[in-house]
């Protein structure tokens, strides 16, 4: 049985992928550490807590102690762990930088020690900033990252190449375009828009709502994670993970309100976030070419089964958007002023 250690493994994307590794190997046990801030949580792990594949261990990627003591034992890391919300990044850069770009020295430092197969990064497309107008990122592009988030994914990015160049490890980096499906904590902008239709409340769309973003489902991402983990020896490469659906926020918001048979008037503007990107997009012709990987589900198929996995699940969101002081906190802070 081969040994993967998942970091960030109880957020959005990281306890999707667990739950995808589970049901789509067989061969592969999963040790899964999160430190459990606000993003990570159990409740996504529910179905998983008698499996014996699956290991929890509560845990900082920042414990130099803790993570030698896990990798040790390990065959394979992906790491997701990381702060990850451009919003909270502008109010509270240094905790990015700590997590994201320290952490994951301290996960290259092990993996070097101990030998580790393959480290997998977890990056992002908005290391790239604005994609060009005439076409999608390309990965040999530069890196023009323009919020404190971006960046300190970017600082990560180019730390674990590094650690490639110079050490020789067996680092693969991917940069996935923006991704949407369960257990997305509901401050990200598909959740967000979802619970407040839900509770008739508004959805606040920053500017013109016209920037755009690539939109691939979670599973597809995670899809593309299991095929490097397993297939690719192309170390030192980095991978765009994308589905070639771009979707501005209204477009986003006007699916939500039709799916939910809502009325227009919950959109309401406010005003646009600091260096807010107009517009990311991934190339994804290198995954597609080097691994035959692409994704398959359908962009609006996928969204209004998402918005119907919110609504079958109230509780799961209402605990967080009722009892979380760390959100009602933030979103007083975010939209409070701009609401009124």
């Amino acid at each position: 049985m081969k040994k993967l250690l998942v970091t960030g493994g109880a957020g959005f994307i990281g306890s999707n992928f667990v739950h995808y590794i589970i049901e789509n190997t067989d061969d592969i046990s999963v040790i899964n550490l999160d430190k459990l801030t606000y993003a990570g949580n159990l409740d996504n792990l529910t179905e998983l807590e008698e499996n014996p594949r699956h290991r929890f261990v509560k845990g900082d990627i920042c414990d130099r102690e803790l993570i030698n003591d896990i990798v040790r034992d390990v065959d394979y890391i992906v790491n997701f762990a990381a702060e990850t919300h451009v919003d909270r990044s502008i109010f509270d850069a240094g905790t990015f930088i700590n997590t994201d770009v320290y952490g994951t020295f301290v996960l290259l430092e092990a993996v070097k020690k101990h030998k580790t197969k393959k480290f997998i990064q977890i990056s992002t497309d908005e290391v790239y900033g604005e994609a060009f107008n005439d076409r999608p990122s390309l990965e040999d592009d530069p890196l023009y990252p323009k919020s404190p988030y971006a960046a300190s994914k970017a600082g990560a990015d180019r730390l674990a190449f590094s650690y490639f160049s110079t050490y020789g490890l067996p680092v693969i980096i991917t940069r996935c375009s923006n991704n949407f499906g369960r257990y997305q904590y509901p401050e990200k902008l598909i959740p967000l828009f979802v619970t407040n239709a839900i509770e008739g409340k508004s959805m606040p769309v920053y500017g013109t709502g016209e920037n755009t973003r690539d939109w691939i489902h979670v599973d597809d991402h995670c899809d593309a994670v299991l095929k490097i983990l397993q297939e690719s020896e192309h170390y030192g490469e980095a991978f765009n993970i994308g589905a070639s659906t771009e979707k501005s926020i209204k477009d986003i918001a006007g699916i939500i309100l039709d799916e939910l048979e809502k009325p227009k008037e919950l959109m309401v503007p406010v005003p646009d976030r600091l260096g807010h990107v107009k517009r990311h997009a991934v190339d994804t012709s290198k995954i597609k070419n080097m691994l035959g990987w692409e994704a398959v589900h359908d962009f609006e198929e996928s969204l209004r089964k998402t918005i119907q996995w919110y609504r079958n699940n109230e509780s799961w969101w209402r605990d967080i958007k009722m009892k979380s002081a760390d959100y009602q906190i933030y979103y007083t802070r975010q939209y409070g002023e701009k609401l009124k």
